[in-house]
Order: C-alpha cells, then sequence, then structure tokens
C-alpha cells in the first residue's frame, strides 16, 4: 500500500491513500488541518473504535452509536506525547452492571490483541527517513 504527504503551499500538506482517501496536514493550530500529533491520536483512537465496533454492536445493538475520544498528555514545549488516553462514549443503560464490566473487559482485551495502531505506540519502533543525496 502507497500512502504519501505532498506539500500544497507554506505549512500546507495533503496525506493520501491509494484508495483516494485524503486527510489535510498543517501545523497545529492551522485552520481545517490536523497537526501530525493530532493524527497520530486519531489513529489511536479510530484504531480502537474499529477493534471494538462488533463488540459494542453484538451486545448493545446494532445500530448503536458511540463516539471514542482521544486526549494526550504533553509536556510544554515537548516534541513528543507523554500518553495517549480513550475514552468510549457509549449508552450502556440496557446492560446489567456484570455485563458492562464484561463489554469493557472485551473490549480492552481486543484492542490489547488486534489494535496494530495501539500496539505499534506501546511497543516504539524505529522510524527512519531516507533524503536524496545526488
Amino acid at each position: 500500500m502507497t500512502l504519501e504527504v505532498q506539500r500544497e503551499g507554506e505549512h500546507s500538506f495533503v496525506g493520501r491513500n491509494e484508495r483516494g482517501a485524503q486527510v489535510r496536514l498543517g501545523r497545529t493550530g492551522a485552520e481545517g488541518a490536523f497537526s501530525p500529533a493530532e493524527l497520530l491520536q486519531i489513529a489511536v483512537a479510530g484504531c480502537s473504535a474499529v477493534t471494538a465496533e462488533e463488540l459494542i454492536t453484538r451486545r448493545v445493538g446494532a445500530d448503536s452509536e458511540f463516539r471514542v475520544a482521544v486526549s494526550a498528555d504533553r509536556r510544554e514545549g515537548a516534541s513528543e506525547l507523554d500518553a495517549v488516553h480513550v475514552a468510549f462514549d457509549l449508552d450502556v443503560s440496557g446492560l446489567e452492571p456484570g455485563q458492562r464490566e464484561a463489554l469493557a473487559g472485551a473490549v480492552d482485551r481486543a484492542i490489547e490483541r488486534l489494535c496494530t495502531v495501539s500496539r505499534t505506540v506501546k511497543k516504539g519502533i524505529p522510524v527512519t527517513e531516507e533524503f536524496p543525496t545526488t
């Protein structure tokens, strides 16, 4: 799969995949764009949502809606995140307390086992860059 980021103007970039999807990137605070750190957080939350969807819809209802909020801890002036926090927001009022706990545990286990983004962030991996020298 080919992914790319192309510069479109000063501090303005577009990320694309082969399927035609696009996302605007820019510096923190850029209008209409995600910063790279925001995209990392969105990727963690999105992976959690996609991983948990079947478990949630099977137990809460096929038409259930849910939201996954994400935030990060970052020291002032630091060029790295210290932690990412994911919070599911869904109506579980139709479940008994034991069923709620079972669902939360199943979602946690699924994310721990299957969520590529969270697993990769927790593991930490090398990132390499290539730059033309001629």
